[in-house]
This record gives C-alpha cells, sequence and structure tokens, in this order.
C-alpha cells in the first residue's frame, strides 16, 4: 500500500469512521500538518493500524480517537508515529468506551530518531470500562534517541465516577440522563477537534452507541 504524502506547507485532514479494518500509512513533509481522526462507533470487530512519518522539519500531527464497544466486539489500534527531523510537534489523545464483555487494545508507540532534536510530543490513552467483564489493555512506548526532546504519555482506565452520578440525581437528573451526560463530556474534547461541519454526525453516532 502507497503511503499518502502530505506535501510541503500543507495541511491534510483525514477521518477513519467506522472502518472494518485499516492500515492507513501517511508521510509529512516539511512543515507540513496531519490532523487525524479515528472514530470507530459501530459493533464490528477490527484492527487498525496506523503509522504516520514526519519525514520533514517542523511538522505537525494530531492525532484524535475515540471507540465505543460493546457486546463481545474487540478493537486493536495500533499506532506509529516517528519524528525524523527537528522541530517537529505531535499530539495523540485516544479514548475508549467499553461495555459488556468487550475487549480494546490501544498501543501507542513513538519513535524519536537522532535527527529529530527539539521534537515536542504527548500521547494520552483514557478508557472508562462500564462492566465487570469488559477488558482494556493499553501500551504506551516511547523511543527516544535524541537528547533536546520534551515527550510525555500518559495513560488511564477507569470506571465512571458513581459520586457524580449521585450528585447530579440530588440535583434533580434522572440516573441514566447523568450517566449519558457524563460520557458525552469524557468524549466531547475528541470531537470539538473536529472541523465544525462534522462534529454533529460524530456526536449523533456516539450518542446512539451510549
Amino acid at each position: 500500500m502507497n503511503p499518502l504524502i502530505i506535501n510541503k506547507e500543507e495541511t491534510e485532514t483525514v477521518y477513519l469512521f467506522n472502518e472494518a479494518q485499516a492500515d492507513l500509512h501517511i508521510v509529512q513533509q516539511e512543515a507540513s500538518t496531519l490532523n487525524l481522526f479515528v472514530l470507530h462507533l459501530t459493533d464490528l470487530s477490527c484492527m487498525q493500524h496506523i503509522h504516520i512519518q514526519q519525514e520533514g522539519e517542523h511538522c505537525r500531527t494530531n492525532i484524535y480517537g475515540l471507540a465505543v464497544l460493546k457486546g463481545k466486539q474487540e478493537y486493536l489500534c495500533d499506532t506509529l508515529l516517528e519524528h525524523q527531523k527537528e522541530n517537529g510537534t505531535s499530539t495523540l489523545i485516544f479514548k475508549y468506551l467499553l461495555f459488556d464483555e468487550a475487549k480494546g487494545e490501544f498501543v501507542g508507540r513513538l519513535k524519536v530518531q537522532p535527527n529529530a532534536q527539539h521534537t515536542d510530543a504527548s500521547q494520552t490513552n483514557r478508557n472508562i470500562v462500564l462492566s465487570d467483564k469488559a477488558k482494556m489493555r493499553t501500551m504506551p512506548q516511547l523511543e527516544i534517541y535524541a537528547d533536546d526532546v520534551r515527550c510525555s504519555h500518559g495513560a488511564t482506565t477507569g470506571a465512571l465516577d458513581n459520586e457524580a452520578i449521585f450528585y447530579m440525581q440530588q440535583r434533580g437528573l434522572q440516573k441514566d440522563l447523568a450517566r449519558q451526560l457524563l460520557l458525552q463530556a469524557f468524549a466531547e474534547d475528541i470531537f470539538e477537534k473536529m472541523p465544525i461541519q462534522q462534529q454533529e454526525q460524530a456526536r449523533n453516532l456516539f450518542t446512539q452507541r451510549i
């Protein structure tokens, strides 16, 4: 599969919406910007492999992902982001909601090559498990071969905040509505990064799933 090339100083927005299978390879040239949105809001089980290469200096990469898994659904998202030249920046935020007996896995690999000094990269994976039988596995991996960089990663997996639900019920909201509002708030920072014309569609798909 030939990679998608983002030319010098160009900005490209790419969407993976409910793809049954995906192997995505993108190469960024100098001073280019990539905005990648990965939404998995379907009953399909799948594996997705995403490989981003910053081949030029001053590249910017933004990856925003959201998955809602139900039943016995399984979903793996494997990302590899390579910083190969100086002054590159990247932000990755990926979130999972897991119901029933669903299984989720996120692999976030960040590689900073020796020539990629002054890289600024962050990676975040946040997950809410809504059933005792659901399982989430997260594996952040950093490979840093340059010494003047700023790189960070964080991963959290937990349950929905019952105290917050109780607080909202005390103020007159039904439990189901309180739960729905908390889940919508969890996902909102993904939606707000999207262009306006795609936000409504994404929110509607999400609301139907939860």
